[in-house]
């Protein structure tokens, strides 16, 4: 059953924000562990990643969404749990059950990939904000997996910030290189060469 909601929700994905995918040379769809961090403007915008993936690693990759809007109605939660397999996390700190960290951590597992993005909350489309410390700390932790640099262009102007329902409209999403942390790379640079991985995608 969740295939077959899986493929409605890519054509309807495609109807929508269908557009151009592009991949950096050498992207495989071997099973390894990757996470794909991209920027964010939209409620849409790891939906319209999971959707780019091919299908044998679409169904291994995770997103990482906020557990207050996709609990909101049983709509959301049949998404988030049964067809997209989502790791949810708390924002609300007095909610936390658990630290986030660990959660990414048992979200990944052996197998499983991550869809995250760094800024931690939707922006305007066209600035990137300041990337938050998690990715670092998460890459830390599981060197043994890729990072993948992701760009989305116009998921911003297809469901605007506010709106709830969105505009049909072309969209462009690029896979980059993969990265990992080097050898004796502090936070702050690191977070920095992340941050130019993905502009230099646009």
């Amino acid at each position: 059953m969740r295939r077959v909601v899986a493929r409605l929700v890519v054509a309807l994905t495609w109807f929508l924000a269908g557009g151009s995918v592009r991949r950096a040379k050498g992207f495989t769809t071997d099973p390894k562990q990757r996470i794909y961090f991209a920027n964010h403007s939209s409620h849409l915008d790891f939906v319209i990643i999971w959707a780019a993936l091919p299908p044998a690693l679409r169904m291994r990759t995770r997103p990482v969404a906020a557990k207050d809007y996709w609990d909101r109605s049983a709509l959301r939660r049949y998404l988030a749990r049964s067809v997209f397999n989502a790791v949810l996390i708390e924002r609300n700190r007095e909610a936390m059950s658990a630290n986030p960290m660990d959660t990414l951590k048992d979200g990944l597992g052996s197998e499983h990939s991550l869809i995250l993005f760094p800024e931690g909350t939707r922006g305007d489309g066209v600035t990137l904000g300041p990337f938050k410390s998690g990715i670092y700390r998460l890459a830390l932790e599981r060197p043994d997996v890729e990072l993948i640099p992701v760009y989305i262009e116009n998921l911003n102007r297809i469901l605007p910030k506010g709106e709830f329902l969105p505009v049909p409209m072309m969209s462009a999403i690029t896979f980059g290189v993969p990265m990992q942390v080097q050898d004796g790379e502090g936070k702050v640079e690191f977070l920095d060469r992340a941050k130019n991985a993905l502009l230099e995608l646009r």
